[in-house]
């Protein structure tokens, strides 16, 4: 278990958006709802060295501010499990008998992979009254009803190995601040441990492809690229086969060392999604006047808070997809193998600036490739190509 975990409060509104795109619910209403969040952190959550929350919190009712609690703890969680080595994510629904208490969500990939997966349950709390004893008992009452009854099971992703329950606290006025995590105990074995399993046709990094196919398909939610969502969905078995003709084009962004891809739709919600970033202008013309004015002050200094994907992430991704969808691969693999990438302002050791300090820290990276860019400049000079089902890479 780390120390301690260090982030940006946009890394923190990221991890949010990334546990409420795993619901059930209507793409465009899930889209949204995760980008709120990064206003929410906005006007909810105070810069500093240490969590605490804006004197606005106090402005929510009750029943709001429990909501918002709870959103919080989820993307703590998420920032956790990252922060643990776990890479791909569901929600808990999959899990056997849903209708009884279960953990909030899956993770897969890190120190089990080829082996299970793991449950995470999340819980957040914003009172006066909240104190470390108080999270340290529900993160214990939490794991011993929703995760432990579910250790040793079988789920849609495989086995269940092993499992968390996450209490995140604060104070809204003294800012005192508590995070407790109960998680399974590991026996310890008085004779000569069994050798441990070959994972050699699994391979390392293996996890199980229904978990990563439910990780992807948040992530491309979050991008705005639907139609990437919709293969992925047809290839679950959920809806029609999307059009083979239709294509999905990506910018390429160089940021901190690093490339990553953006959704063009993402970008530009109002036009061709094909048009480059200098054709935007002639375009906003004719766009209705409150929405103009939105997009012109955009285009006169960057786009902020971008949902993207890094390059090598992105690129093995979406050659598995073509594959699938061709006929090059199977249906739909037991298993698959894809690069994870080392995380950047999750993890410990990552000194937390402030965010005057975003220029020194441009993005947020998370394991399975999923990036915030804090800003893209028209200076970028992105590169644009194309991706089809039925070309590839145009």
């Amino acid at each position: 278990m780390p120390p301690a975990i260090r982030v940006r409060p946009e890394a923190l509104a990221a991890a949010m958006g990334r546990t409420l795109t795993l619901r059930r619910a209507p793409d465009a209403m899930l889209a949204q709802w995760a980008r709120s969040q990064l206003l929410q952190i906005e006007y909810l959550v105070r810069d500093g060295s240490s969590f605490a929350l804006s004197p606005d919190i106090m402005a929510l009712g009750d029943a709001d501010r429990s909501g918002f609690a709870g959103r919080v703890g989820a993307g703590v969680t998420d920032v956790m499990m990252n922060a643990l080595g776990y890479v791909w994510r569901d929600n808990g629904v999959a899990l056997p008998g849903s209708a009884n208490p279960h953990a909030d969500f899956i993770y897969a990939g890190g120190a089990v992979a080829a082996h299970g997966v793991v449950l995470a349950e999340a819980h957040g709390s914003f009172a006066l009254a909240v104190t470390s004893a108080d999270m340290k008992r529900e993160a214990k009452q939490k794991y011993f009803r929703q995760v432990k009854p579910h250790i040793g099971q079988l789920c849609a992703h495989g086995k269940v190995v092993h499992g968390y329950s996450v209490a995140f606290g604060s104070n809204p006025v003294s800012s005192d601040t508590f995070l407790h995590i109960a998680e399974t105990e590991i026996a310890k074995k008085k004779s000569k441990p069994a050798p441990p399993p070959a994972v050699s046709q699994a391979g390392a990094g293996s996890a199980p492809a229904s978990v990563v196919f439910a990780a992807h398909r948040s992530n491309f939610l979050l991008m705005g690229a639907p139609q990437i969502v919709a293969w992925i969905d047809w290839l679950r078995g959920a809806g029609n086969r999307p059009d083979d003709e239709i294509v999905t084009t990506f910018l390429t962004f160089g940021l901190g060392g690093r490339r990553f891809w953006v959704a063009a739709e993402s970008l530009f919600p109002f036009v061709r999604p094909w048009l480059l970033l200098d054709e935007f202008e002639s375009v906003a013309g004719r766009l209705p006047p409150s929405e103009y004015g939105h997009w012109f002050r955009r285009l006169q200094g960057s786009f902020f808070n971008v949902f993207a994907m890094e390059e090598v992430a992105a690129k093995s991704f979406l050659s598995l997809l073509s594959g699938m969808i061709g006929g090059q691969a199977a249906p739909f693999p037991r298993v698959v193998d894809l690069p994870a990438t080392e995380p950047f302002g999750l993890v410990p050791g990552f000194d937390s600036p402030s965010r005057d300090d975003g220029s020194r820290y441009p993005f947020v990276l998370f394991r399975d490739g999923l990036a915030l860019l804090s800003r893209l400049t028209r200076t970028s000079a992105p590169d644009r190509f194309t991706w089809s089902p039925r070309h590839g890479f145009g």
